[in-house]
């Protein structure tokens, strides 16, 4: 049987990949690839061939694009047995807090309408994991639970507002399709090397306070929102499980820090881990906005302006279903304090590294 994977060679994806590989040794890879990213995807085959010692095609690339009707999938892949497809891993959106609404609705939502679709048509699947985001609370307050897909309030951005569509096109379905939603918080990178694809999220402090190390550095606003961040080791190991935990069908799980930091408390972390210092004073956000407004700041800074949303209160995210079906698993997400200076050492190492940058306009 095949593991069928989407958001190749994204950096989830492939140590996803590699998790798998290593805990069901007889199970082949069937990776759907974008045509723009087919370069990226042997190098990284290449290397999964060389970590588990393949050679008989274990790990093949399936070029495709999820926009389009059945995924795309070109007559030089018309091979592809989908009997033999156990398992679909629907990874592959626009992860962006300021993509335009056009291409997030194309991708997040049309292109999980499509994968959704493409998946009742395997006769032997027995697990269909996407992955959503906990923002699809958007602008929600108070507890939100696993069981809950709720729009109050609206949404902070396009991303949240296409990824709340695409969940809901998959719980829509989810009575026809054995079906696991995991719904992580902010992913960083691995907690014990720090290794990330780009710097983006919490990076974003980082950036900020590598541009003023050299002046006092202020508190943003009062940062009483939650901190909810977690390493990429943890979702991976998480997934990897879950996937084949027959108790998750029909679940969706809150993957977050269960005991979270506050955000000031997370940004005290942070700068006493990159400048040796805490911040001395405090500065509204509503300033720090109306700097971010202006493009060519925000372009040389290398941070937008959505994320300062996030240092507002937002809402609890319970976690109870995850906790206990993960304590079963012998499973738990790191606390933030034990990996934060591994974090910022591997930033700090390779913040000048133009394909971790994320392109501020």
């Amino acid at each position: 049987m095949s593991h069928f994977i989407t958001g190749f060679p994204g950096f989830i994806a492939t140590r996803l990949v590699r998790k798998l590989a290593g805990i069901h040794p007889e199970e082949n890879f069937k990776l759907l690839v974008h045509p723009s990213q087919i370069e990226k995807a042997e190098n990284a085959v290449r290397e999964l061939d060389r970590e588990t010692e393949s050679s008989n095609g274990r790990f093949e690339i399936i070029l495709g694009d999820i926009t389009k009707s059945d995924l795309g999938i070109t007559n030089a892949d018309i091979h592809l047995d989908t009997s033999q497809i156990s398992h679909l891993f629907h990874l592959a959106a626009i992860y962006d807090l300021a993509v335009g609404e056009e291409i997030a609705e194309k991708v997040n939502v049309q292109g999980t309408l499509n994968v959704t679709n493409w998946a009742k048509g395997l006769p032997n699947l027995q697990r269909y994991l996407y992955f959503s985001t906990a923002y699809v609370s958007g602008r929600r307050k108070g507890t939100v639970l696993e069981t809950e897909l709720i729009d109050i309030n609206g949404f902070k951005n396009f991303y949240e507002s296409t990824k709340f569509k695409a969940e809901v096109i998959v719980q829509r379905n989810w009575d026809q399709i054995p079906t696991t939603i995991i719904r992580p918080g902010v992913v960083m990178g691995d907690s014990r090397t720090g290794e990330t694809d780009k710097f983006d999220g919490p990076y974003f402090v980082m950036r900020f306070l590598d541009k003023f190390s050299r002046l006092p550095i202020p508190n943003l606003g009062r940062g009483e929102a939650l901190f909810n961040v977690v390493p990429v080791n943890f979702v991976v190991d998480t997934v990897a499980y879950l996937s084949h935990y027959e108790g998750s069908i029909g679940k969706v799980y809150h993957l977050v820090d269960p005991v979270p930091h506050r955000a000031r408390e997370a940004f005290e972390m942070i700068c006493k881990a990159q400048l040796g210092t805490k911040p001395k004073y405090s500065i509204p956000l509503s300033l720090v906005g109306a700097a971010l407004s202006i493009p060519s700041f925000r372009r040389w800074l290398g941070v937008e302006k959505e994320t300062l949303e996030y240092f507002s209160i937002g809402p609890v995210y319970d976690s109870s279903q995850a906790q206990q079906d993960l304590a079963a698993l012998r499973i738990s997400c790191p606390d933030f304090a034990t990996y934060i200076d591994t974090a910022v050492k591997y930033f700090l190492e390779n913040k000048d590294s133009t394909d971790k940058l994320i392109k501020v306009t």
